[in-house]
């Protein structure tokens, strides 16, 4: 039996169907990534233009049952046009979109996710930040979110709370310089990056982007995040240009 739902959601890609319609995923918090039918969605009259396009944030109304949904409207919250008309932005956007899109799954509470999403996406249009800054600190946020939170309080081998001056993929979090010697690929850091990681993890998505570190140091942030990533996701995530 279809049933009515009213949900939050945010469009995480686009297809085309048949003359007029789409097929659109949709990442929501409680029905996680959903994909959804918007009939006549491509006729220029359609009231359902907007709202069905890529980055799009709404309250969308939805008949379904069984998996299946279909959008019937909705009054839209934010379009993200900036993201849009930037083609740095946008590579940056998709980038994201992409991780999230492989993160999420249907019937999943998705709403720490969403939130993550839905803020880094509101400092890419309105904050004039470094994006590949925002990406490290995105990616430790999120693995952390989907239960891959490193270990930061102590060494993830020996547990001694003493120099911790290594982070390692390896051991899942920070080790000290004695433990360090087992890792032939562990990455050094200094108290910048330390203290970026545990604020990053400790902290609301909400806040995580409002600190600032000097480049060398996010270089190294940037690094960690990249490898602890491929690895924690068995794949290999490179930004891509667009065309």
């Amino acid at each position: 039996m279809m049933r009515k739902i009213k949900t939050k959601g945010i469009i995480i890609a686009e297809n085309n169907m048949g003359d007029f319609d789409k097929m659109i995923t949709m990442l929501t918090p409680g029905l996680g990534k959903i994909s959804c039918a918007a009939k006549g969605a491509r006729k220029t009259r359609s009231f359902l233009l907007g709202s069905t396009q890529f980055l799009c944030f709404g309250d969308y109304l939805l008949y379904g049952g069984n998996g299946s949904y279909n959008i019937n409207s909705c009054e839209t919250i934010e379009m993200f046009y900036d993201i849009r008309t930037d083609l740095d932005k946008l590579r940056y956007a998709v980038h994201i979109t992409k991780i999230i899109n492989d993160v999420t799954t249907e019937n999943q509470n998705s709403y720490k996710i969403l939130q993550l999403f839905l803020n880094t996406l509101y400092v890419i249009t309105y904050k004039n930040m470094n994006l590949d800054f925002l990406l490290a600190i995105f990616k430790i946020k999120l693995l952390s979110i989907i239960g891959y939170r490193p270990i930061i309080d102590k060494c993830a081998n020996c547990k001694n709370t003493d120099k911790l001056n290594y982070f390692s993929i390896l051991y899942n979090g920070f080790i000290c310089s004695e433990c360090s010697i087992l890792d032939k690929s562990k990455i050094q850091i200094n108290d910048n990056v330390k203290m970026a990681i545990k604020y990053i993890i400790g902290s609301d998505s909400k806040k995580i982007y409002s600190f600032d570190i000097p480049d060398e140091d996010k270089k190294i942030l940037e690094i960690i995040s990249n490898l602890f990533l491929n690895e924690k996701l068995d794949k290999q995530y490179k930004l891509q240009d667009l065309f």
